[in-house]
């Protein structure tokens, strides 16, 4: 780490050393608008620097045992706990999310990220069958697969990075990966901690750049056979096709435009405050003018209400909460992800009219479903196209179970046996006896 006049600049992290770099982007704190941060502005050379170091300590890394791996994922996990304020006080300045959030969701998640795979590496078995009349035993066997590629974005910095990097890393593989330089100070953070938990240098390679020329750097490097990704669909296209020449294997979590569906005999004093957390739990204007000029009417919010902010914050990223009605299923704002605290309200008569309309959109990441009748839940959430329902609760997570999306929202799944899966790579062994 640098201080420039104030600011902080940040340095890639390759084969253990922090390296600068020869460009930097600039990084502003949302709640000002001024640049508080430089982050560098890597491209090819530093990427095919960062794959050679990983290439180089994947012997060393895949040779150790699960149960080696295990005990310095669970290190990592302690020292990133043991800062918890600190990572949580930077990830709120870094993306604007509230302190309260950092503190008891983004950082506890990226701590038990590493201490969840530390103990299912542990934990995960092989097949075998036997062919008594050809006298012949079948086995599978999984070794890691080399260098990952993790590509993760600017919503949950650290959560979601540290959610790649586990698996990766527990499964033997060594990586390269590149947060989104928007939010890349938590990144940068956990860096700091790699040698003190005593990961061999290059296990851990951290590129921090724009997609355009660090991500597709990455991906399209030959020597990185697989990619793991967090973003935009657009984006996600663009890494398909970038990757296909390579044969490269995917994983990639995308966009969703979550239905919330609310019956008549919900419980709406649980209902309505979660459901106003997950509407508006990120911090665009442009959708609510569109819905707007569609015929929709803005109930409170961008438009309607003042914002009165300090002077320091009048720069700042601010946006009123906005709750828009009456709005058409193929508007703009029923259709696209809007990455702001607007939301829609629609009513509907009947299961069958609200499943019809859910469905009714390219994204089937999530989608929640608020009802007191226990047939109903069961009912609607098989019928809904989502990789994940929830049922009178939201964000509710087991991670030894899948997450992912259908349609458009992704290709794969993550969590404890889809994550090893994809992390490492299966033989079959025949004994003949």
């Amino acid at each position: 780490m640098a201080h420039s006049k104030a600011l902080l600049v940040l340095e890639n992290f390759i084969g253990g050393k922090f390296v600068p770099c020869s460009s930097y982007i600039d990084s502003y704190n949302p709640s000002t608008g001024d640049v508080y941060c430089r982050v560098p502005d890597s491209g090819k050379e530093e990427v095919e620097a960062a794959v050679k170091a990983a290439q180089a300590a994947f012997p060393i890394w895949s040779s150790k045992s699960p149960l080696e791996r295990s005990q310095i994922l669970n290190k990592l996990a302690d020292l990133i706990e043991h800062d918890l304020e600190a990572f949580a006080q930077a990830e709120s300045k870094d993306q604007g999310k509230t302190i309260t959030f950092a503190r008891t969701v983004d950082i506890p998640r990226a701590v038990y990220n590493f201490r969840f795979f530390a103990s299912s590496i542990l934990h995960h078995t092989t097949e075998c069958t036997e062919m008594a009349t050809v006298g012949c035993v079948h086995y599978t066997s999984r070794a890691p697969v080399g260098v990952a590629g993790l590509i993760s974005p600017w919503n949950l910095p650290l959560y979601l990075l540290t959610w790649k990097i586990a698996p990766a890393i527990a499964c033997g593989n060594t990586v390269v990966a590149k947060p989104s330089e928007m939010t890349s100070v938590t990144a940068w953070m956990m860096c700091r901690l790699l040698e003190k938990v005593g990961l061999p240098h290059g296990v851990v390679n951290v590129v921090f750049g724009t997609g355009t020329k660090a991500g597709e750097a990455l991906v399209c490097h030959p020597d990185v056979p697989l990619i793991s990704f967090t973003g935009s669909t657009l984006t996600a296209q663009r890494i398909t096709e970038k990757s296909a020449p390579h044969c490269k294997r995917l994983s990639l979590e995308l966009g969703g435009k979550n239905p919330a569906i609310i019956f008549d005999d919900a419980d709406l004093t649980q209902c309505i405050p979660v459901t106003l957390r997950s509407s508006f739990a990120n911090q665009v204007r442009s959708y609510v003018k569109k819905a707007q000029a569609e015929g929709a009417r803005v109930l409170c919010g961008e438009g309607v209400d003042s914002l009165a902010l300090p002077t320091g914050n009048q720069k700042g990223y601010f946006m009123l909460p906005t709750v828009i009605t009456e709005v058409k299923d193929e508007s703009c704002c029923m259709q696209e992800e809007i990455f702001g605290p607007v939301t829609c309200v629609v009513a509907f008569d009947t299961e069958e009219e609200v499943i019809k309309r859910a469905n009714s959109v390219k994204y089937g990441l999530a989608a929640t479903v608020w009802s007191s009748n226990v047939g109903r839940v069961h009912r609607v959430a098989q019928k809904l196209q989502s990789g994940l329902v929830w049922t009178n609760c939201w964000l509710v997570r087991d991670l030894n179970l899948p997450f992912g999306g259908m349609k458009t929202s992704g290709i794969g799944r993550e969590g404890a046996k889809d994550s090893y899966e994809f992390f490492t790579e299966v033989k079959t062994i025949t004994i003949k006896h």
